[in-house]
């Protein structure tokens, strides 16, 4: 689970710094707040589900 926040961790850094700095943001920054979107949702959903047992 730990690595699993270590990389959203990095991934949201990635896409924060892409959205105060839109200029400085690499070409492939719409992939990678793409991924973190859907990282993110099932990490959550994953969470949500795994409590309910």
């Amino acid at each position: 689970m730990k690595p699993i926040l270590i990389i959203l961790l990095l991934l949201n850094i990635v896409v924060l710094l892409g959205q105060l700095w839109p200029d400085g943001a690499p070409p492939f920054a719409p992939i990678v707040n793409i991924i973190f979107l859907i990282a993110s949702l099932l990490f959550f959903l994953y969470s949500l589900l795994r409590q309910k047992r």
